[in-house]
């Protein structure tokens, strides 16, 4: 019970709300959540969830005794990505590595995990595509021009890829951990 009253606390401060804010945003009486926060009582049903919800966290983190939030942690899982400019494939096999090595430990790693992930393995198939259409028009000769601009569009995922995960590491490093990455299809959940 200590831990949910604190998580509670954390989660609030690091959002910058005050009690108030929280509790009238949540349409639950001041009077509980300081009793939850001061753990004189456990938020059940109905009030967690509308706490949840404001604080935009999963009721199951809170819940999850053995979870615990990781900054650090998660700007490192988004500027993993950036192995694959080194190892092939390293953009998907590090961050995949750290996300069901830690995914149960730290508060919302695995829902970011998993649109990382999804993200990461949807990229690098179209840039895949792209650079094999690419080298068969170039190979083939059969029309210049769409060779060059697929070797164009190629260059500019990459640096997309490049430049995306430091900003979501700099997005994150100051207090957010949203799911940043466009989610255009689950293959991971």
């Amino acid at each position: 019970m200590n831990e949910i009253g604190e998580k509670i606390r954390e989660v609030r401060k690091k959002k910058g709300l005050s009690q108030e804010e929280l509790a009238e945003s949540a349409k639950v009486n001041l009077r509980t959540i300081q009793r939850i926060e001061n753990n004189e009582s456990e938020p059940r049903g109905k009030t967690l969830n509308l706490i949840c919800e404001v604080l935009d966290i999963n009721v199951e983190d809170i819940l999850d005794c053995d979870k615990h939030i990781d900054k650090n942690y998660l700007i490192y899982f988004h500027l993993s990505v950036l192995s694959g400019l080194v190892i092939p494939s390293g953009n998907i096999i590090v961050p995949l590595v750290l996300w069901l090595t830690k995914k149960d430990k730290i508060i919302g790693l695995k829902n970011i995990g998993a649109n990382l992930l999804n993200f990461q393995l949807i990229w690098t198939f179209s840039a895949f595509l792209i650079l094999i259409a690419a080298a068969f028009f170039k190979i083939t000769h059969l029309v210049i021009g769409p060779s060059n601009l697929l070797i164009f569009v190629w260059v500019i995922l990459y640096v997309i890829n490049i430049v995306l995960p430091i900003f979501f590491a700099i997005k994150t490093r100051n207090g957010k951990t949203d799911n940043f990455y466009p989610n255009l299809i689950n293959l991971i959940k």
